[in-house]
């Protein structure tokens, strides 16, 4: 069953690639592709890095957010609340503020060095003791230093223009992205998947509780580890590519654990592809939509997210009743 679930998935991202890749202000149809015109150019220098950063994204957010509401046992837990997105947004901010954003790496490695930053900064924090309830307490005491110092620089920006360029750049898009972006990022999301991945059977010991689940033999503070480390490649990746794009490890666990089951090692894979064609759906529709400027991709998925997010804490208040 989990099986055809994920061949599913699969056709259903690839068959929304090739329509992200025709959709736009102008439609590229398929037999255009390869003309070696004006066409061509703008399906593989535009749309293909474009298209590829969306699957990479949307893969590795699902994917962070089916791991932490497995860790933290919460179907509310999102990767944001680690911090470690506020912390990568951080830096890009600081690279924007102080004019270091001149080149095209510099703004994604400052943005991944906070990302950095801010998984040092949690795991200090959270301390040696692999316990839930302090690693939650960092997080979010690390989202809100980090929410603070970039509202802070936003106001103390240098220039009307510094503060927009802050501003736009943290609504998240995937507008302009080229293939240098893909190299960047892509090979750093792939090994924080890998990590995340890494901690299935642990997840699903840890279903039984704590003390149960190191009677089993898993080391707690090893798991912790290998959560913020591939939460932190994945998050920082992401932010360092496009931008803040919240909502996303949110939904799609709720979305699919329905069909593969509660069991966390299971929702895994699935989140991933779901994840992938979540994003790759959003970024089409803001680019179809009739605007003179293109919406951006971050505003669309908080738009989508938050009445999801209301939606899924009144179910649970009536289950609670």
């Amino acid at each position: 069953m989990i099986a055809r679930i994920n061949v599913l998935l699969g056709m259903a991202l690839v068959f929304a690639a090739m329509l992200s890749l025709m959709a736009g202000k102008v439609w590229v149809p398929l037999h255009d592709w390869a003309s070696g015109d004006l066409a061509s150019l703008i399906i593989f220098e535009l749309r293909l890095p474009r298209v590829v950063l969306a699957v990479g994204i949307g893969a590795a957010l699902g994917m962070a957010g089916a791991v932490m509401q497995g860790y933290l046992r919460n179907p509310l837990a999102d990767p944001g609340l680690f911090g470690v997105s506020s912390s990568a947004a951080l830096g890009a901010v600081a690279s924007l503020f102080f004019g270091y954003a001149a080149s095209a790496l510099l703004l994604p490695l400052f943005a991944l060095a906070g990302a950095a930053t801010g998984m040092g900064l949690l795991a200090m924090l959270a301390g040696r003791s692999g316990s839930l309830i302090l690693f939650t307490l960092a997080g979010m005491i690390l989202s809100s230093l980090t929410g603070s110092l970039t509202a802070l620089m936003i106001s103390l920006a240098p220039t009307p223009f510094a503060a927009s360029e802050i501003i736009t750049w943290l609504m998240g898009a995937l507008t302009d992205r080229s293939w240098d972006d893909v190299r960047l990022a892509l090979p750093i999301m792939a090994a924080g998947m890998a990590v995340l991945a890494g901690t299935a059977r642990s997840l699903d010991a840890l279903t039984l509780g704590e003390a149960a689940a190191r009677s089993m033999g898993v080391n707690t503070l090893r798991l912790q580890w290998l959560v913020v480390l591939g939460v932190g490649l994945t998050v920082g990746a992401s932010v360092a590519a496009a931008g803040v794009i919240g909502f996303v490890g949110l939904i799609v666990p709720h979305l699919v654990r329905p069909l593969v089951g509660h069991k966390p090692s299971a929702v895994l894979l699935p989140s991933a592809l779901a994840g992938a064609l979540l994003v790759v759906l959003a970024d089409s529709l803001v680019r179809i939509m009739p605007s003179t400027s293109e919406l951006r991709l971050g505003i669309a998925m908080s738009l989508l997210g938050a009445p999801f997010f209301l939606a899924l804490l009144y179910r649970m208040r009536r289950e609670l009743v």
